[in-house]
């Protein structure tokens, strides 16, 4: 009998970069590379897993913008065109350092890769990728949670009730149409609590949440358990804190597991290595060079030496590491249950991208830790959170402290000298649609269509990774863009709906370009 939980919660996030107006997009290549590295490869490891008779639990957020864009047959089709792209370079690859064994067999490697990849997407999940993941759900592996409309960081836009309460209700609505039930758990974006959101949350018959470790630490009264246990907030839902010593052994960038001198060195790529014309038709059509995925180096050390990486010594190191992980958390739980009156959870939330992205070995990493789960120890067991709840359903009532899971714990990543400019307009935007929504209650035609598309806009400015990005110089100039420019959609919209002159050939335009959320009821923000 296990003495003890693990929890394994997977955050899947991109923000919403479809550009049809573009024929080739920088941006539209986070999403190309995290389908190749990070969620076709995580699902065939727990298929692999599911089918090798393995029993498993993991929690997964698919956020509503990366759902929509996974959805999209025009991203699907343009995803497999990068794909056939990389196909040929590797076959390219592969004639080019016939001279040089190391690297030869790290070309074919990603051949094969990348046509392993190809027949996955084509074939078995036949481009659905929220299928996929939706079967795993059904069949009681993975519990999918929901999250908000377009990850707007809703502690700062709390200063709009209806913007926080429409990110809410768009998102679980979202979930709800795409996996066919009510989620039982919500990703707050970036972990972003202030008391009072998870009343939101109960009003859709939500059951619980996770924040960061001193949300929970820090509540009021303090926890008995700290973050091993949940604790309920006055509304009732549940709140899991996450745990720092399973965090740290993972996204550490000096003491975790993705910085070993013998994984894979992420920014190492042929893209900035090779002469410009050899690689030229496979980076942006302008010639800005970006990443192939081709990457032939380990992390070898702290300095810009590197050696070449050797498969085999990372992978034996991902076992490693995977056995490391499971002894330190028997550990953990051996003493946590030898002071608590209950069996103790321990949570470890990880963005999914870090899985395969930027940890090469990340998914195989995660299926040694399964294995050795289910078969090397009888101490800790990997579970949900609400089947931990179904477990312990009395839980301690405390109010959380306003956190998040950013740079110093609370709002600073997303509100400092840098992007505090962007909060006075989606306060006003916000404002101008509530407006819109209560004076235009029961639209219909063309004005409705005008009042989706005005509320799409919005939630698209609201989403937090423009404040985000604008703390990046290289992708600066991407956010300001796309926070302006939704704004300034929303303002002409207005205009046109109050006036009651619409362009539909414009409208006609925008609904293409930013298709998301077709049945959106435009009255969440009254």
């Amino acid at each position: 009998m296990e003495k003890g939980y693990l929890a394994i919660v997977l955050h899947a996030h991109l923000p919403y970069v479809r550009h049809p107006e573009y024929v080739d997009s920088l941006e539209e290549n986070w999403f190309y590379e995290a389908i190749t590295d990070t969620y076709i490869p995580l699902l065939s490891i727990l298929e692999e897993v599911l089918e090798d008779g393995v029993d498993f639990r993991l929690t997964l957020s698919i956020t509503p913008t990366l759902a929509s864009m996974l959805l999209d047959p025009f991203l699907q089709s343009r995803y497999l065109n990068r794909l056939e792209r990389l196909i040929e370079l590797a076959e390219k690859e592969i004639k080019r350092t016939r001279s040089q064994p190391e690297f030869n067999a790290l070309a074919l490697m990603y051949h094969e890769r990348f046509l392993q990849v190809r027949n996955a997407f084509c074939n078995r999940y036949d481009r659905n990728l929220v299928q996929a993941f939706k079967r795993l759900q059904e069949l009681g592996k993975v519990e999918i949670i929901a999250s908000a409309a377009t990850h707007g960081y809703l502690p700062l836009l709390s200063v709009n009730a209806s913007s926080v309460r429409a990110q809410i209700r768009v998102g679980i609505e979202h979930y709800e149409q795409v996996f066919g039930r009510k989620p039982k758990g919500f990703w707050l974006p970036e972990c972003g609590y202030y008391p009072g959101v998870d009343e939101l949350l109960k009003e859709h018959g939500i059951r619980y949440t996770i924040l960061e470790t001193h949300g929970i630490t820090r509540a009021e009264p303090r926890p008995k358990y700290g973050v091993y246990a949940p604790v309920y907030c006055p509304s009732g839902v549940a709140a899991f804190g996450r745990d720092p010593e399973s965090s740290k052994q993972v996204w550490s960038s000096t003491e975790g597991y993705p910085g070993d001198y013998d994984y894979r060195e992420f920014y190492r790529d042929i893209a900035y290595d090779l002469d410009l014309e050899y690689v030229k038709p496979y980076i942006h059509r302008d010639g800005i060079r970006l990443d192939t995925g081709f990457k032939y180096y380990r992390v070898t050390g702290k300095n810009d030496h590197k050696e070449v990486y050797v498969p085999e010594w990372a992978e034996r190191k991902a076992e490693l590491h995977a056995a490391n992980f499971v002894f330190n958390r028997e550990k953990q739980t051996e003493y946590l249950a030898s002071v608590m009156d209950r069996k103790p959870i321990i949570v470890a939330p990880y963005d999914a991208e870090l899985f395969g992205h930027w940890w090469f070995e990340g998914p195989n990493w995660l299926d040694y830790l399964i294995r050795k789960i289910a078969y090397e120890q009888k101490t800790i067991r990997l579970t949900t959170l609400s089947e931990y709840l179904e477990e312990y359903p009395a839980n301690q009532v405390s109010t959380p402290s306003t956190s998040s899971w950013g740079y110093n714990g609370f709002h600073e990543t997303w509100l400092n000298g840098g992007n505090d400019w962007i909060y006075r307009h989606l306060h006003q935007g916000a404002l101008s649609m509530e407006r819109l929504a209560t004076n235009h209650p029961r639209a219909k035609g063309l004005m409705m269509r005008a009042l989706k598309q005005a509320a799409r806009e919005l939630l698209l400015a609201q989403a937090s990774d423009w404040a985000f990005m604008g703390n990046w110089s290289t992708m600066e100039e991407y956010a300001i863009r796309r926070t302006k420019t939704h704004l300034l959609r929303l303002s002409r919209l207005k205009r046109e709906i109050e006036g009651r002159m619409i362009d539909e050939n414009r409208l006609s335009k925008l609904e293409s370009q930013n298709n998301i959320f077709p049945q959106i009821d435009y009255r969440s923000f009254c």
